[in-house]
């Protein structure tokens, strides 16, 4: 019983992980689409680009689809590291991670990028959906900030 029940624990928590990187993959490659099948319409965030504000919704982040992620980068990596999940029940879960970003701007420099996130799941009709996450700039940065290569006019 406690094996099984060990086993189990052990699955969710993988289970929260692979949704989380491909919810980052998502992310990475501009696919809008995919972001939405994984987020909850009401998502509510803090992170660096909302200056301190709680977000709620999608149109925040569609803005960072439509004009940045994917397009003005030659290739992306993330490295999730040090995962750590907390099963809330059956249907909820929170994990906190530190997410490394690596990536070449279009004049072909590499830069890696490091945030520490928290992420909150929720599980309904059989989905996880992420409901809330919290993003913080670490300040270490190789490079440039994540967001330097964005075109200025």
């Amino acid at each position: 019983q406690i094996y099984l029940s060990t086993i189990y624990k052990a699955a969710r928590r993988q289970e929260i992980i692979k949704i989380t990187e491909q919810l980052i993959e998502a992310i990475n490659s501009g696919d809008f689409d995919g972001y939405t099948k994984i987020c909850d319409p009401h998502l509510t965030a803090f992170e660096p680009e909302a200056l301190g504000n709680l977000v709620e919704g999608i149109d925040f982040h569609k803005f960072y689809f439509e004009n940045v992620l994917g397009k003005n980068c030659k290739a992306i990596n993330t490295t999730i590291l040090n995962p750590h999940v907390h099963l809330l029940g059956e249907e909820a879960a929170c994990i906190a991670y530190v997410r490394l970003t690596q990536y070449i701007d279009k004049q072909g420099h590499a830069h890696t990028h490091q945030s520490e996130e928290t992420r909150v799941w929720h599980k309904r009709d059989n989905k996880w959906q992420n409901v809330h996450f919290h993003r913080s700039a670490s300040g270490k940065i190789s490079g440039a900030t994540t967001f330097d290569f964005i075109p200025q006019k």
